[in-house]
This record gives C-alpha cells, sequence and structure tokens, in this order.
C-alpha cells in the first residue's frame, strides 16, 4: 500500500531578513580565498558572496579581480534590499582587501568605516619550522 506524503515535510521556510539603511559588511580575505558578507546591525546577513561562488577555482580565488567580482554580487543584492551606508570589517592578509571595499563602494553602497579585525598573536603558538628548498 502506498504511503502518503506528509505535506509539511522538508518545506523550508524563507526567513525575511530585516534591512535597515544601515549595515555592516566583512571581508574575510585568506591566503585562498575571500569571503564577503553584508548583515543588519543585529548581525543577520543580508548577502554573501565569494571568489569561489563566482567560480574562480585554485590560485585565483585569491586575486584583486575575483574579490571584485565577489563584492559587486554581495552588493548588488544588499542595495537591493535597501542597504545603503555600510562600515566595513576587513580581516585576513589575502589580496583583494581594498578592491572588495571599492566594489562594494562603487555599486551605491557608501562605505563610512573600515576597521581591520586581522587577528594578531600576542606570542602565542610557536610557528613552523623554516622551509628549506
Amino acid at each position: 500500500m502506498a504511503k502518503k506524503a506528509n505535506p509539511k515535510a522538508k518545506t523550508q521556510k524563507k526567513r525575511k531578513v530585516i534591512v535597515e539603511s544601515n549595515g555592516e559588511a566583512h571581508v574575510t580575505a585568506s591566503f585562498n580565498n575571500i569571503i564577503i558578507s553584508l548583515t543588519n546591525k543585529k548581525g543577520d546577513v543580508v548577502a554573501w558572496s565569494s571568489a569561489g561562488k563566482m567560480g574562480f577555482r585554485g590560485s585565483k580565488k585569491n586575486t584583486p579581480y575575483a574579490a571584485q567580482l565577489a563584492a559587486e554580487d554581495a552588493s548588488k543584492v544588499a542595495h537591493e534590499a535597501g542597504m545603503r551606508k555600510v562600515k566595513v570589517y576587513v580581516k585576513g592578509p589575502g589580496n583583494g582587501r581594498e578592491s572588495a571595499i571599492r566594489s562594494i563602494h562603487n555599486n551605491g553602497i557608501e562605505v563610512t568605516e573600515i576597521i581591520d579585525i586581522t587577528p594578531l598573536p600576542h606570542n602565542g603558538c610557536r610557528p613552523p619550522k623554516r622551509r628549506r628548498v
């Protein structure tokens, strides 16, 4: 006998994120990739993008051009949702930090402040031994 499909099973609810005109942009630039998240003041993600999401693979993911395209993609979605001003938090040593900020600004979102939150050790872990090539 065939079982009836449960109508409540596997239905995902789309959460509507409340967007104010002010928000935050978190740019994480590692050596291998760049991730841009645009959030509201509470910290709920409004839009995000990364170089890998834009179709870049391998060493091309940490280029300034990949960061620019990823930032454009995320800022278009956030601008349509109503975001107009952002504080930018930059984290990591990778390429493309400046180009990501520049392309967020060029897409109609005003950058009010840039804050570097790259974690720095206060002489924590011992570094790996020197490479001999």
